[in-house]
C-alpha cells in the first residue's frame, strides 16, 4: 500500500516522502497514530499544493530580505562604548547594542543573534554582518565613540 508520511520516522522515512508500507503496518501502526495518509490523488495533490505554497513563501522572504539588505548597505550606526583616553576599549561592542542602535536610528528590529561583530578594539568606524536570511547578509556601517 502506498502511504505519504506525515511525519520523519526512523528508518522508513521522512515527512512528505511517498513509500510502499505493508497493509497492516499502514492500517495498524501509521495511520491510527496519524504518521501517515493513503496516498490517494487527493492526498497527492493537497501535498504537492502544500509544497509549492511553502516554496512560493520562502521565496517571497528572501526577496525580501535581499531588498533589506540593499538599504542596510547605506545605513550607519553609532554606539557608545565606554573607552580609555588612547581609544581602547573597556570590554567589547556587543551584538544587543548593535541591535538597540539599528532600533532607535532606523525602526529595525533584527535579532542580537542575527548580528555578528567581530575585532572591534579601538574607537572609530567599524563593520558587523547581519545575517537576515540563510543565503543573504548585509554589511552594516558602525561608529564606535566614546561615552562620556
Amino acid at each position: 500500500m502506498k502511504v505519504i508520511l506525515l511525519k520523519d520516522i526512523k528508518g522508513t522515512g521522512k515527512k512528505d516522502q511517498i513509500i510502499e508500507a505493508s497493509d497492516g503496518f499502514a492500517r495498524n501502526y501509521l495511520f491510527p497514530r496519524k504518521l501517515a495518509m493513503e496516498a490517494s490523488a487527493a492526498n497527492l495533490n493537497a501535498i504537492e499544493n502544500a509544497k509549492s505554497a511553502q516554496s512560493h513563501r520562502k521565496e517571497v522572504e528572501k526577496q525580501e530580505a535581499q531588498e533589506l539588505a540593499r538599504k542596510m548597505a547605506d545605513m550607519a550606526v553609532e554606539v557608545a562604548v565606554r573607552a580609555g583616553e588612547n581609544g581602547k576599549l573597556f570590554g567589547k561592542v556587543t551584538n544587543q547594542e548593535v541591535a538597540d542602535a539599528l532600533k532607535a536610528r532606523y525602526g529595525l528590529d533584527i535579532d542580537k543573534r542575527k548580528i555578528s561583530v567581530d575585532g572591534i578594539k579601538n574607537v572609530g568606524p567599524a563593520e558587523a554582518t547581519v545575517k537576515l536570511y540563510p543565503e543573504v547578509s548585509a554589511k552594516l556601517k558602525l561608529n564606535i565613540v566614546a561615552k562620556a
